[in-house]
């Protein structure tokens, strides 16, 4: 039964707050070679194995493997790193792939689908800092017949869109 107030108004419930939602813990990771530093060493941002990428850190279940293929871009979908096993991958060189469109790279393997809508919308929510990841299903851009499904989320400190190929 609802509580009236003295005037017969509906009366105001006071609501419990919600307890607050678990912090994905995040990990440190190399924008070249996806190793995961052992310690937590402030005083450099570049990378002690590859002594080449900068560390950057992002969610742990979205993270990439050492030697993972993926991407950095932000959120007008330039590319701002690629990995060595992007570099593979893609037949390109990072030199050459940084501050270029992502859909110089990649683009949506289903043309059908709409996909180039979603996969940028994907990418700037995650270099917006949008919290989970997506996934999506793309192609190299001068390749067909090759499908890739790549998971995206946000990474930073400053903020930016990881793509990890699976």
């Amino acid at each position: 039964m609802m509580r009236r107030s003295r005037e017969g108004r509906p009366a105001l419930a006071l609501v419990p707050p919600l307890p607050p939602e678990p912090v994905a813990p995040s990990v440190s990771f190399c924008s070249h070679c996806g190793a995961r530093p052992e310690t937590t060493d402030t005083t450099s941002r570049v990378c002690r194995t590859c002594e080449f990428g900068l560390l950057l850190e992002s969610a742990a279940e979205v993270a990439p493997a050492a030697g993972s293929a993926f991407l950095v871009l932000d959120s007008s979908l330039s590319i701002c790193a690629v990995s060595a096993a992007a570099e593979e991958l893609l037949a390109t060189r990072e030199t050459d792939a940084v501050n270029r469109h992502v859909t110089e790279l990649l683009v949506p393997a289903d043309a059908e689908a709409q996909g180039r809508e979603n996969l940028a919308v994907a990418i700037t929510w995650a270099a917006r800092g949008d919290e989970g990841f997506r996934r999506a299903v793309v192609r190299p851009a001068n390749t067909f017949g090759v499908r890739l499904t790549v998971r995206i989320a946000g990474c930073g400190p400053k903020r930016a869109a990881l793509v990890v190929f699976e």
